[in-house]
């Protein structure tokens, strides 16, 4: 990936500024599209192929309840490296992908894109990929799944009973094992 794709910091905390503000954004149509067209703004700023532009908008579609606009530019980030720059704004987009995916009807797809996710080295976005794929699983009926990940991601964070939680959790998926209910 070159160079001329990263951001410097100073475009970085004006796009953190922002999004600090995005409350002062009214829920009307009006106001959504004046946030979009702030992003956009700064996503001008950014040179031609770099993957935080897609990023950045498809968050502001998202969080202005446009799933179906999201989708394709986080795709598109993905497509643009945005792992090679920002693993960690990979994995963010991963997890709002899935959600949106599982917004507009395409659940199946968001499992397939956050299961490997389980097993990929540890930040402080695990538990989000455990709920967003716990919903992603519940869309689809498999609630015991969902459950079981719910479970192990919240069993750690117990003042007590994390290994009862964790072997509850675990029993809610093997087969042939139904815990009390």
């Amino acid at each position: 990936m070159c160079e001329g794709v990263r951001v410097d910091q100073d475009w970085e905390d004006r796009v953190a500024a922002l999004w600090d503000r995005f409350d002062d954004y009214a829920e009307t149509e009006e106001d959504e599209a004046r946030f979009r067209s702030d992003v956009g703004a700064l996503v001008a700023e950014l040179p031609e192929g770099s993957p935080h532009g897609p990023f950045e908008q498809a968050c502001a579609w998202d969080s202005t309840g446009r799933s179906d606009k999201a989708v394709p530019l986080y795709q598109e980030a993905l497509g643009l490296g945005l792992a090679d720059v920002s693993p960690y704004k990979a994995r963010r987009t991963k997890i709002q992908l899935a959600s949106s995916l599982r917004n507009v009807g395409r659940a199946e797809e968001g499992v397939a894109l956050l299961t490997p996710e389980l097993v990929a080295p540890s930040d402080e976005l695990d538990d989000a990929v455990r709920a967003c794929l716990a919903l992603c699983l519940s869309s689809l009926g498999r609630d015991r799944e969902a459950l079981a990940l719910a479970l192990g991601a919240l069993a750690p964070h117990l003042p007590r009973y994390q290994r009862s939680m964790a072997n509850y959790a675990r029993l809610l998926v093997e087969p042939g094992q139904h815990p009390g209910a």
